[in-house]
Parts: C-alpha cells; sequence; structure tokens
C-alpha cells in the first residue's frame, strides 16, 4: 500500500504539469484551429527562463516563476503577431510548416544560446522530504503540485469567469458572429496564444528545478502534449486536465509495476487503447472550449 501510495503521489505532480501542458496546446488548438508545433519549445523557454531569473538575474526563487511565465506569454504574443497573423487564411500546410520551422528556430537559438550542458535551478526548499502514512515528498515537487493546481484553476476562472474568457468562447464558436457582435478578433487571437503559450512555459519553469534544464527537454514534452490532447478530445479543456492526470497515471504505475523502461511507453499504449474505442478522445464534445 505504501508503495502504491508512492505512485500516486508521484503520478499527481506530474500530471499537474502535464495538464499545464495540455490545457494550452488544446486552448490554441480550440479557438484558432492552429497546431502548434513550437509547445514543446516553449517549456524548453519556460524552463530557461526560470535559470536565468533565478541563477544569471539572482532574483528569489518565487519571483522567478512568474517572470518565467510573463516572458512566455510575451514571446507567445510575438509568436502569434509575426507569424501566425500575416497567415490568416492561409491552407493549413502552411500555417503547419511555417510553425514546424519556428519550432526548431527556437530549439536551435537555445542549443547556439546555452550550449548542449545540462543545467540545474537551485530552489530555497529543505533536503530533507516530508513524510507521512509511509510516503514522501520533497519539497519543490509538494511546490509544483500546489503551484501548477493554482495555474489550472486559475486558467477555468479566466475562461469562464471573466470578459476575456467569454469573448475567447465566443470566438471558438463562431468567429465571424463575434467580430460582428464587437469582438476584436485579432486581440482575441493573441492572447489566446500568448495564455497557452504561458502556460507550457509554466510547466518547464516548474519542472526545471524538479529536474534538470537542457535544449532538447521539449521534444518529448511536446509529443506528450499532443498525446494529452488527443486523449481528452481536441479542444477540450477539462478533457486535457484529466487526460494530463491519466498519462502521468499511466507512466507512473507502468515504471513502478511493469519496469521503468516503458514509463514513456505505458502512456501511449492507454492512448492507442483509449482511441481504438472511442477516436474522438474521452470528453469531447459539441462545445469544446471551457
Amino acid at each position: 500500500m505504501d508503495q502504491f501510495l508512492q505512485h500516486l503521489v508521484n503520478a499527481m505532480v506530474l500530471g499537474g504539469a502535464y495538464a499545464l501542458l495540455g490545457i494550452g496546446l488544446t486552448l490554441i488548438f480550440g479557438i484558432m484551429n492552429v497546431v502548434n508545433f513550437t509547445h514543446g519549445a516553449l517549456y524548453t523557454f519556460g524552463a530557461y527562463a526560470m535559470y536565468i531569473a533565478s541563477v544569471s538575474l539572482g532574483l528569489n526563487f518565487f519571483l522567478a516563476l512568474p517572470v518565467a511565465i510573463v516572458a512566455g506569454l510575451a514571446l507567445g504574443a510575438l509568436i502569434e503577431i509575426l507569424l501566425l497573423r500575416p497567415l490568416r487564411g492561409a491552407d493549413i500546410d502552411t500555417t503547419m510548416l511555417v510553425m514546424i520551422g519556428a519550432g526548431i528556430i527556437l530549439q536551435s537559438s537555445t542549443l547556439w544560446t546555452f550550449g548542449g550542458v545540462a543545467k540545474a535551478i537551485p530552489n530555497p526548499f529543505p533536503d530533507a522530504p516530508i513524510a507521512f502514512l509511509g510516503v514522501s515528498i520533497s519539497w519543490i515537487r509538494l511546490f509544483v503540485l500546489v503551484a501548477a493546481a493554482a495555474l489550472i484553476v486559475g486558467a477555468y476562472a479566466m475562461i469562464n469567469g471573466t470578459r476575456l474568457g467569454r469573448a475567447m468562447r465566443a470566438t471558438f464558436q463562431d468567429a465571424d458572429t463575434a467580430a460582428l457582435m464587437g469582438v476584436n478578433v485579432k486581440v482575441i487571437y493573441t492572447a489566446t496564444f500568448a495564455l497557452g503559450s504561458s502556460l507550457a512555459a509554466a510547466a518547464g519553469a516548474l519542472l526545471g528545478p524538479v529536474y534538470v534544464v537542457f535544449p532538447q527537454m521539449g521534444d518529448l514534452a511536446a509529443v506528450k502534449a499532443f498525446a494529452i490532447v488527443i486523449l481528452g478530445g481536441l479542444g477540450s479543456i477539462a478533457g486535457a486536465t484529466i487526460g494530463g492526470f491519466v498519462l502521468a497515471l499511466a507512466e507512473e504505475f507502468g515504471a513502478g509495476y511493469i519496469s521503468s523502461g516503458y514509463r514513456d511507453a505505458m502512456g501511449f499504449l492507454i492512448i492507442i487503447a483509449v482511441l481504438l474505442a472511442k477516436p474522438t478522445g474521452l470528453f469531447a464534445r459539441a462545445e469544446r472550449v471551457g
């Protein structure tokens, strides 16, 4: 039972970060109908922004986190304005190629700037873990879980309880009608891509101190983000949230009870099984954003 609870706690920590990745990706797809191939690079960007803010600039760890998230927000807005806005109305193949190219450029720029050596982000928490009911969890992992939960709740509150969120949902349902009702669709697209990018950067900034930071860290994260979105149902924020935790549970328990060598494969086996039974994903619905 102790081993089961330990795996469950570990999965909850990882699932929070996975959910942030999935929400950001599905938000962009649901409203903008854009497959964001820069998502993994934005995840990496968030981790390096955390490193720069806390190590290079010497900011307090708790201040460095919102700085990294805001940096991801700004980069996402810049990508939308410079790359996606001129392509509005272009065919999907052109947009996909541009986004793939942007992702490669971002990753190559990171490698050129920081080199290929992994970097560690120090944290202010004590090394001794918290122990209860035979389960131990480090302070930094507990912080990641709490911070990820707060960001998920904040994203839901913004989308469902603010004027910007209502404009986003209206744009998702019918962009032309929303524009006729006074919604500035260009601003909504920029805000949507920026918000989705900031959530990806937040996931990187949270997991960077837990593991290490390196230029290729976003490759597998991007694949998992797409898997989460497909698992939960394209465009469903609730589905992306639950899908993130489902993937983390599959990985953690698969690694714990079968083999750690199959950790990444276990989650994708679950996804294949789900898609064979329900190709639209577990939580797809008519109104997918919200």
